[in-house]
């Protein structure tokens, strides 16, 4: 399982196990993992120096980006890399974080020549940013409770906390009650929405309530938003190439459920702001039928099938190879 391939990290909390190779237990039976020297998702390893006439983009995210579910050649990033002539990614993406250890990630691991970043957002980090431990479950089956690193704003700038991160686990039974409401314990309502989804009436219920999963985008004064804008505008920024944020709508964004105008508001008016590029693939998405729609994530599990990495890479080509075309005028 995952947990058996992850190292700890000081900064960022853990990493993966460097050259390793594992087929990892999932509903379609398995997908193989192997990781490079770097400790990193990829058959390759992450060379400091581009090779002649390449373009090398950067890339960081969360599961949805480092590919659970699907092997290393079936993600979002290997496909776009097949389809734009002389383009490279590194995938530095990792499972189970946020964006604020994804900026840390680059900070800490990311020293290779490159000529994009790409910040891969799926737009549920608004929430994961504001937590300070998450709970996982063990080679066991036990749930325990980990910290993360995190970042607050004080006197209108980024402030690291728990670093170096603790090493010890949690439970429910021994953290502490200070600490308890810092726990990413799931989405609101889950049991209410498991047993909606049970009887079959999920989109339904959806479609009739307008259900927002990420109703901290509504305003660009929340306070959630300002911490994840102000980690993003922090590493645009600070960043000596240029950057592409690429939205990773959720499943009732993609499905036609819940409306996304606020979140698509809150990253454009961050784009504009810094002058970054914004890659937003829902237009595309909307393209498909509904059956091919659902087809882009598992039976059983929310991840992207190999299915959906190819829609998203499908999408994504294009803004790149934009990107390439004016970076060579």
């Amino acid at each position: 399982m995952w947990n058996s391939l992850t190292k700890y990290h000081p900064r960022i909390g853990y990493t993966l196990m460097p050259s390793v190779k594992s087929r990892i237990p999932w509903e379609t039976g398995g997908y193989l993992v192997r990781t490079n020297a770097a400790g990193f998702r990829s058959d390759h390893e992450f060379v400091k120096e581009r090779a002649t006439g390449k373009f090398r983009a950067i890339l960081f995210g969360d599961s949805q980006t480092a590919g659970d579910g699907s092997s290393n050649g079936e993600r979002y990033s290997d496909v776009v890399a097949n389809i734009v002539p002389n383009f490279e990614v590194f995938n530095y993406a990792l499972p189970a974080t946020g964006t604020d250890q994804h900026y840390l990630t680059y900070l800490d691991c990311a020293d290779v020549d490159h000529d994009l970043l790409i910040i891969g957002i799926h737009v549920e980090n608004i929430v994961r940013v504001a937590y300070r431990f998450r709970p996982y479950l063990d080679a066991s089956g036990n749930e325990v409770i980990y910290a993360k690193p995190f970042f607050s704003i004080e006197r209108g700038d980024l402030v690291l906390n728990h670093v170096p991160v603790p090493k010890a686990p949690l439970t429910r039974a021994t953290i502490s009650a200070a600490d308890a409401p810092h726990v990413e314990w799931g989405v609101p309502y889950a049991g209410l929405r498991n047993v909606v989804k049970k009887l079959g009436m999920r989109d339904l219920m959806q479609k009739l309530t307008r259900f927002q999963p990420v109703p901290d985008y509504d305003s660009p004064d929340n306070e959630r938003w300002l911490l994840l804008r102000k980690i993003l505008e922090t590493w645009i920024r600070g960043s000596k190439a240029p950057v592409l944020l690429f939205l990773i709508p959720m499943w009732p964004f993609i499905e036609g459920s819940s409306d996304p105008a606020s979140y698509r508001a809150r990253f454009r008016e961050l784009a504009d702001d810094t002058g970054c590029y914004l890659h937003d693939p829902l237009a595309d998405l909307w393209k498909y039928s509904a059956d091919e729609r659902r087809s882009f994530r598992f039976k059983l599990d929310s991840h992207l099938s190999p299915k959906g990495h190819q829609a998203m890479a499908k999408s994504l080509a294009a803004t790149i190879e934009r990107i390439v075309a004016e970076d060579r005028r």
